[in-house]
């Protein structure tokens, strides 16, 4: 096996049957895993399957590992058979055949062919090797990482085979219902915008599908720090994505079924809306000329008529309520409950306004009447100058059109003088009448 001999001592009989023992052990696990690895639903789904990209240029350098698996095996096994021959030669063993042994299962006897490694020259310059040379330990180790890199790369292809798809397919069986489903309601493509992320949804699916059967390694997410084959999971990022895109499809259509359950209360409502706010702009626009006609002095705010264009929506509304236009009327609704509530609110205000005349008119007779109630009760109700004062301040009150400056001036007259006479010294029986004509 060489002129130098055997690498190190020269075994002996014990330990030349406790390697044979221990190879034994390793070449029975090694076939082991190359048949189940032969055997692997990944490995056979790869070879019938039509590849590309990463999975493609990985799964071609996988099969040249695996068919160099299966020669460093044979050869592992043929050197193995050698050394069990010579070892059964005879019961105690010579020291010509525990050199052989020796040199057999330590040193560098196992001859593999370059074509079969795949290997390149060792140096661009010096002759190319024609064949490798290994020890059995070295060609265990190298077969180790053969077959781990090989099954890493069909574990997890497999693995993204065996979760993906089958997700997608039920996210594309879960589409389908929501088509129909927006299709009962009007939701199609270039009518709503729901109709048209349907149709992305169902072309980014099908995309997504074709890509994982045929390049699954592009969806793979290797685990951070793991060495063991096989160890990541499938990347589901764009998968999730379509989940989420088609939940918030699915609940714009579901909205779309209730505006149909419920679209005639609403509208109902809406109209009553409208309707109050109508009567309250009529309201007010009656207010006005009469305040117009009442009050002088006094800027009145002009009404505005009443609102077409939502009278115009809301029979735009009911239309396609009718027609069953539900993709079109729940925007729609949404828009006009808004609408019709800002207009009632804006009639109340045009009333309030136009209306606040007669109601500074209303609160001035109000305090006149009480503080000549007040000075009634107090004795004061004959007392002529708070009578002068008290008919000038009604006059101008109970005129039309009324000057609310001139009467509220008159107003103010009458309280200071109310209160002067209230607060003079003896009272009604013993004062004695004062001349204030002349007070302003």
């Amino acid at each position: 096996m060489g002129d130098a001999g055997p690498p190190g001592p020269v075994m002996d009989r014990d330990e030349v049957d406790r390697a044979l023992a221990r190879l034994g052990a390793e070449h029975e696990a090694v076939e082991t895993s190359l048949l189940a690895l032969q055997d692997h639903a990944g490995r056979r789904l790869l070879e019938g399957a039509e590849l590309t990209g990463t999975t493609r240029d990985r799964w071609a350098s996988a099969e040249q590992a695996i068919t160099l698996l299966w020669t460093y095996f044979d050869a592992y096994a043929g050197t193995l058979r050698t050394a069990r021959e010579i070892r059964s030669r005879r019961r105690w063993s010579s020291r010509d055949d525990l050199v052989e042994l020796t040199e057999l299962l330590r040193g560098e006897c196992v001859t593999v062919a370059s074509g079969a490694g795949g290997s390149a020259p060792s140096s661009i310059t010096g002759p190319a090797k024609l064949s490798e040379r290994f020890t059995l330990a070295a060609l265990v180790e190298r077969m180790n990482e053969l077959y781990a890199s090989s099954l890493d790369m069909v574990v997890a292809a497999d693995a993204v085979w065996s979760a993906l798809p089958a997700r997608i397919d039920l996210l594309a069986a879960e589409l389908g219902r929501t088509r129909q489903l927006a299709h009962s309601v009007g939701v199609r493509p270039g009518e709503h915008p729901a109709g048209d992320d349907l149709e992305r949804i169902t072309g980014a699916l099908t995309r997504l599908r074709s890509e994982v059967v045929s390049d699954p390694l592009a969806y793979w997410q290797k685990a951070p720090g793991s060495s063991a084959p096989g160890g990541g999971r499938p990347d589901t990022a764009a998968y999730d994505r379509q989940a989420r895109a088609l939940d918030e499809v699915r609940r714009e259509i579901e909205a779309v079924l209730t505006v149909r359950q419920d679209a005639e209360a609403r509208l109902g409502k809406l109209r009553d809306v409208l309707s109050r706010a109508d009567r309250t702009l009529a309201e007010a626009r009656s207010a006005r000329g009469e305040v117009l006609a009442k009050i002088a002095a006094s800027e009145v705010p002009a009404v505005s008529g009443p609102p077409t264009a939502l009278q115009e929506q809301l029979a735009a509304a009911a239309d396609y309520r009718r027609h069953g236009q539900w993709h079109r009327l729940s925007p729609l609704l949404e828009s006009l409950e808004s609408k019709a509530e800002d207009e009632l609110l804006r009639a109340r205000e045009s009333l309030t306004a136009v209306t606040a005349p007669l109601a500074v008119r209303a609160e001035l007779r109000g305090r006149l009447d009480a503080y000549k109630a007040k000075v009634a009760r107090l004795g004061y109700a004959e007392d002529p100058f708070l009578v002068e004062r008290y008919d000038a301040a009604r006059r101008m009150l109970w005129s039309a059109p009324c000057d609310l400056r001139a009467a509220e001036a008159a107003v103010l007259r009458y309280q200071r003088a109310a209160a002067e006479a209230l607060s003079s010294p003896g009272g009604p029986a013993g004062a004695a009448p004062t001349d204030r004509r002349g007070e302003p």
